[in-house]
């Protein structure tokens, strides 16, 4: 078992049994229990648990504010997959936007053949990505953020009220069916916001490490989303629950 792939497993473990023991789990993956302690020491910088004598519980409070680049080393394969089932989805003429972030970045490298499409985004990463392709790219303007690329502020506040658009394509770093959908930078949950306003499509692009988190920016309701992405280990009462509201739920 891979490295990443022994810390997804963890996730998933602490998702549903919310607490785990360093040397059960390190019986069970047959290792050391000095790596499992290592796996949660990454995985409580992730913000995914916060470790205790023993052991680890999950977290559920505010998830970190990583780099983009950090997010990009996370559920790699989960994430490729997820872009490609998404770029299925998009059609000649269409007028998209993609948020900043890791799993949209992969969608954005999938787009670069694509012709007679514009891209709206605030993510400058995303616009580099694109700028030697035959897509038309436009930037929101705004305020850097560094950790994630993005632009955010009044400026780009300012700039979603002027447009609209076919499709789109967010990404967040929690979802809760209580909270909502969230990121943990309040001024990117805001251009979030208005990014939903100006589209006549929702769709989310989230693997399923990301259900039952949240983090510090609220940027809508659940229900506020038309379609969901997310890969194969989602569970069954998590999909449920997404129908339930009217979401399709697509497995990629």
């Amino acid at each position: 078992m891979l490295t990443e792939e022994r810390r997804r497993r963890i996730q998933e473990i602490l998702q549903t049994q919310k607490r785990i023991l360093v040397n059960e789990i390190a019986d069970d993956f047959n290792i050391s229990a000095v790596t499992i302690r290592k796996d949660l020491e990454i995985l409580e910088k992730r913000g995914v648990l916060s470790r205790v004598h023993g052991g680890a519980i999950v977290n559920h409070s505010s998830v970190q504010d990583l780099a983009v680049n950090e997010k990009e080393r996370i559920n790699v394969q989960e994430k490729n997959k997820i872009a490609r089932k998404a770029e299925s989805l998009i059609k000649s003429g269409d007028v998209i936007i993609l948020d900043s972030g890791s799993t949209t970045t992969a969608l954005a490298r999938h787009l670069k053949f694509k012709k007679d499409i514009t891209v709206i985004t605030n993510a400058v990463n995303i616009a580099s990505e694109l700028t030697a392709s035959e897509v038309n790219v436009i930037l929101t303007g705004g305020n850097l953020r560094e950790k994630s690329f993005s632009l955010v502020g009044p400026i780009a506040e300012e700039s979603l009220k002027l447009i609209t658009a076919d499709k789109l394509f967010l990404g967040v770093d929690g979802i809760d069916f209580e909270r909502g959908l969230t990121t943990p930078n309040i001024m990117e949950a805001k251009v979030n916001r208005m990014m939903i306003q100006a589209a006549d499509e929702v769709i989310l692009l989230a693997d399923s490490s990301k259900f039952g988190r949240r983090s510090l920016g609220v940027i809508d309701e659940v229900k506020s989303v038309d379609k969901l992405i997310t890969d194969k280990r989602v569970s069954k009462s998590n999909v449920a629950s997404l129908e339930n509201l009217g979401i399709e739920v697509i497995l990629a």
